[in-house]
């Protein structure tokens, strides 16, 4: 018990000085704080969006709401900890045996681990990998423009970018509704076909249905 009040009461000097012990081994500390991070971070962004996904469109009595909350957030934030300490600790070594770091080492670092953590299918990683796919399909026109592979388009390119987005995912709803993803289908439901049915004033403007 001693030890332990010890220990709390000097847990700053304590972790200062095994920072410092082993601060040659920079790439297995920054791994370990990656995996704080990635804690932290993954409850910051899953909470408030689970909290009122399920509360908005989810089933089942208060308990089990907070229950399919508490889970979800929990599969974000662990394979988010999980990838950026996986990832790190292997492009570390990767960086540490060559002598050097190399472009090759994060993405060959990142799919590896990637297929480990994020190669499940279920609702969160494939929001996750959606997310991503997203974000790279701009981010590789933008490289191809930067890199002169493609010409610099002379016209705005974003109102056409949105309107294909809009007119693809709204006719897939319309007429391909099952190939969408179940988040997606339960949004647009609402927003789309929901709004077509009132039964009275009340149904029309304060609740809907």
């Amino acid at each position: 018990m001693d030890r332990l009040m010890f220990i709390c009461e000097n847990w700053e000097t304590i972790g200062n000085y095994i920072l410092y012990k082993y601060k040659a081994h920079h790439h297995i500390l920054a791994a370990i704080k990656g995996l704080r991070n990635g804690l932290v971070y993954g409850a910051r962004i899953r909470a408030p969006h689970a909290l009122v996904m399920v509360f908005l469109f989810g089933e089942g009595t208060f308990i089990q709401k907070l229950r399919t909350i508490f889970k979800l957030t929990k599969t974000h934030a662990v394979n988010l900890a999980k990838f950026v300490f996986g990832y790190k600790l292997v492009k570390g070594m990767l960086e540490k045996a060559a002598g050097q770091s190399k472009q090759w080492h994060a993405a060959a670092a990142a799919a590896a681990v990637g297929y480990w953590v994020f190669g499940e299918n279920n609702s969160v990683n494939m929001q996750i990998n959606l997310y991503l796919l997203s974000r790279i399909t701009v981010g590789l026109a933008k490289m191809a423009v930067e890199q002169e592979v493609l010409p610099q388009p002379s016209f705005p390119v974003f109102p056409i970018f949105a309107a294909v987005v809009w007119g693809v995912v709204l006719w897939m709803f319309e007429y391909h509704e099952g190939v969408l993803q179940p988040s997606l289908q339960k949004s647009m439901q609402y927003l789309y076909r929901d709004s077509n049915f009132w039964s009275d004033i009340r149904t029309f403007l304060l609740r809907n249905k």
